[in-house]
């Protein structure tokens, strides 16, 4: 079986991995897919949540998925020490006037690590996991000592507000907030065995394949497209006061070419963007604010948004009226006013007559006036319309890209080993109801077309071009 698992490919394999580490998990789905795309992109994980939400459990999964992968754990509290963190101090190395720490079998010789309320560490712990966590080194005595640390999963039930936590949190790079299970999941929860038993993983993970998905991440293209995105995320982002650091945009980048590499794709994709949420945002509320930005962005074109094609919409209708009701002055063939009968004058006297006593009927007596509608020639409704069919092909053009883009992300989501359910829920909502909304426009625009067709024509004069209808 392990031999067999060994040939698979790596997405499929990495498919089988997360099968493995959810079994008995409930809804733990998310954790489970970031935390080891973490540690295969070489990041660490911060889970937020109260005691007893699995966090620790997932962590000690999470090590079984690397081959020959040395693990630490351990609880921190305030009165926590750095021996137990990084190994007491060497007694030979002392009687030898040198100040250094036996390390085997402690945190900077560990390839895995879980560090449980990491931040009631005090100031000298987390200056040292800093180092080591950033640059993968631990000062130890008078020399630098390289760690093979892939990735630490931190847990925590809050992130404290100072600067030197900030730091610290600012090295988790995937920050995800661990709630009890739901009401929905509750009988699932019910029936798991008092003593859940980690699972093994068959066939896991050895030096040369991360070495050789390091290397296919490498390769992995960054579009344009999506590198503007992450431009306007930002400028979203800063309007709102969330600051997320310089390093943390070149690790975002490089944890979603990790995902495309892991995948077997050369070249990163919109919807890789739903990792995102969980490495920009440090509380739920934000990473939900920051999801519900994406799901109304990807796929969907600015030129396009039904917000902006309604402002056009109504232009065209509100241009229709006016020239439905547009009056001229009229003239006869020697040019002089012609009096004509209008409706418009009639219906005004009617209302006055009616208002103050009509005894003599002078309501009904029949007026004339010198106006007439206003009638427009060929040139004139030809340059409506045209600028509406306009219109209304690069709209039928964008809504096929939207079914295109649909499909493009069912494609996807059969073979997404990283993208949650909600996510890819939520994005096809959104592009299914913008094509919806878009079809309604069309109807509208095909009504204010036909309106401008039925304009009074001019008897024998083509008429003029007239400005176009304004919308941006």
């Amino acid at each position: 079986m392990k031999d067999t698992t060994a040939s698979m490919s790596l997405p499929d394999r990495l498919r089988q991995i997360i099968a493995t580490l959810k079994h008995g998990l409930v809804e733990r789905d998310e954790a489970v897919r970031l935390v080891l795309l973490a540690a295969l992109a070489g990041e660490h994980s911060l889970l937020i949540g109260p005691p007893g939400t699995a966090k620790s459990e997932l962590a000690r999964r999470l090590h079984r998925v690397f081959e020959e992968a040395p693990y630490f754990e351990r609880l921190l509290t305030r009165f926590s020490v750095p021996e137990e963190l990084f190994g007491p101090l060497s007694i030979s190395a002392l009687e030898q006037d040198r100040y250094e720490r036996q390390t085997r079998g402690f945190l900077p010789e560990a390839s895995i690590a879980f560090i449980d309320e990491v931040f009631k560490a005090n100031s000298a712990i987390l200056n040292a996991l800093l180092t080591l966590l950033n640059e993968r080194e631990f000062d130890n005595g008078a020399g630098r000592q390289r760690c093979p640390l892939v990735s630490v999963v931190g847990a925590t039930n809050e992130v404290p507000d100072d600067e030197v936590a900030e730091a610290f949190f600012d090295r988790f790079l995937v920050r995800l907030t661990v709630a009890p299970v739901s009401n929905e999941g509750f009988m699932d929860l019910l029936s798991l065995p008092a003593a859940l038993k980690t699972p093994c993983i068959d066939a896991p993970l050895s030096e040369a394949d991360r070495s050789a998905l390091t290397k296919a991440a490498d390769a992995v293209v960054m579009p344009a497209e999506v590198s503007e995105l992450l431009a306007e995320l930002r400028d979203f982002l800063s309007a709102r006061d969330t600051a997320v650091s310089d390093r943390r945009w070149v690790k975002i980048v490089w944890l979603m070419k990790t995902a495309a590499a892991s995948e077997g794709r050369a070249q990163v994709v919109l919807w890789d963007l739903c990792l995102l949420p969980a490495c920009l945002a440090s509380d739920a509320e934000t990473q939900v604010e920051i999801s519900d930005w994406l799901t109304t962005r990807l796929g969907v074109q600015a030129a396009f948004l039904p917000e902006r094609v309604t402002r056009a919409v109504e232009a065209f209708e509100a241009q229709v009226m006016l020239e439905q009701r547009a009056n001229d002055l009229d003239f006869d063939e020697s040019g002089r006013l012609r009096f004509s009968p209008d409706v418009v004058t009639e219906d005004i006297a009617e209302g006055i007559a009616g208002a103050i006593g009509d005894a003599k009927g002078g309501a009904g007596a029949t007026r004339m006036t010198y106006q007439r509608k206003r009638r427009y020639g060929q040139i004139h409704i030809d340059a409506r319309t045209g600028q509406i069919d306009d219109l209304m092909q690069r709209l039928a053009a964008y809504r096929e890209t939207l079914q295109a883009c649909i499909a493009s992300l069912a494609q996807f989501d059969v073979q997404a080993l990283w993208m949650s359910r909600a996510f890819a829920d939520a994005a096809r909502t959104h592009l299914e109801g913008t094509g919806a909304a878009l079809a309604q426009l069309e109807a509208r625009l095909g009504q204010a077309r036909r309106s401008f067709e039925a304009l009074p024509r001019l008897d024998a004069d083509p008429g003029t071009v007239p400005d176009p209808v304004r919308f941006d």
